[in-house]
């Protein structure tokens, strides 16, 4: 067993190698472009988004934009036992703005939507290098502008949303709560569920030489490789703050939890991000689980850190959300 996989949690460990054994039989020691990528990707795990809770109805929707249509998916929890429009949870996928979508990220969207007793709506945005920035950012926007006006048909209160995502749908995630900040439309976020975000290009060479090596979870390399995709070859020079929200003035942004691994090439990333979002006056608070790499949350059918982690993000959600009240009880 390689010096990585012996530092994971044994629990995480059991997914890691199934996935890793899995995309690598796929490839054949080929090197393939990225729609074939995807597809080995999304194979890889589908054993891992079995089971979970079922749904009381699931909702596709197609939105257009100039960079192409899009995807909606709007998942309603059994618990949901109200006519009243509720509040919802936005979430963006992770896959380093290049890969997955809403088949490979379905288990924890139920996951979520079941724990914290809401309808969670989920972006399949346009993917890089064909869609690169801004389309994914542009594309979240139309789907909240979409969701302002249609929202109370589908059962949802418009003005009550979270934010949420994982890696580059975290990333995703600030960048429009940064956006509708400017815009004076900020109100109705009112958090943000951030999983092992992808904060900014740069990366320390301890990250990378520790946690970030070709037999880690996700590589240094890997990264470099997705930030190019998505901002161009020259993306940690160019990378303005919506790219790398790192970067970005976070003052006045909804309270937020960050959960993430200290096996994870980004942890370091993660925990700047924190401090910065405290000391713009955040409300933050954070969770760091030991031997934990990247996409961690992935291995929920197995993990009982990964499923703390979503415990813990749907009791977050719940905290700032609250559900409405039954039509005939007191408020």
């Amino acid at each position: 067993m390689n010096r990585s996989l012996q530092a994971l949690d044994p629990q995480i460990r059991l997914f890691i190698e199934d996935v890793c054994r899995q995309g690598a039989q796929l490839r054949g020691g080929r090197e393939p472009g990225w729609p074939e990528r995807r597809a080995i990707a999304a194979q890889a795990r589908t054993r891992w988004r079995e089971g979970g809770p079922r749904m009381r109805d699931v909702s596709d929707v197609q939105l257009e934009s100039p960079h192409g249509a899009f995807g909606l998916r709007v998942l309603y929890p059994q618990s949901m036992t109200t006519a009243a429009p509720s509040p919802a949870l936005v979430y963006l996928h992770g896959g380093g703005w290049c890969m997955f979508g809403l088949d490979t990220h379905d288990r924890l969207l139920r996951e979520y939507a079941d724990a914290a007793r809401l309808p969670v709506l989920a972006i399949d945005y346009g993917l890089a290098p064909e869609h690169p920035y801004p389309a994914a950012l542009d594309q979240t926007a139309i789907a909240l502008d979409w969701l302002q006006a249609h929202g109370a048909g589908l059962g949802i209160d418009a003005g009550q949303l979270a934010l949420g995502g994982d890696s580059a749908g975290a990333n995703l995630a600030v960048a429009t709560a940064l956006r509708l900040r400017e815009a004076g439309q900020l109100a109705r976020i009112r958090a943000l569920l951030l999983n092992y975000g992808a904060w900014t290009p740069a990366l320390s060479d301890a990250a990378r030489q520790n946690l970030g090596t070709s037999e880690d979870m996700l590589s240094g390399a890997e990264m470099d490789e997705f930030w190019v995709a998505y901002l161009g070859p020259e993306a940690e020079r160019v990378a303005d703050p919506l790219a790398a929200p790192l970067h970005a003035d976070l003052h006045g942004l909804p309270p937020a939890l960050l959960l993430w691994g200290d096996r994870d090439v980004l942890a370091e990333q993660n925990a700047a991000m924190a401090r910065r979002l405290a000391e713009a006056g955040v409300p933050t608070r954070t969770q760091v689980y030991p031997g934990a790499p990247h996409s961690f949350i992935e291995a929920m059918a197995v993990s009982d850190k990964a499923r703390d982690a979503i415990a813990r993000g749907a009791e977050w959600l719940r905290r700032h959300l609250p559900l409405p009240t039954p039509q005939g009880q007191p408020a």
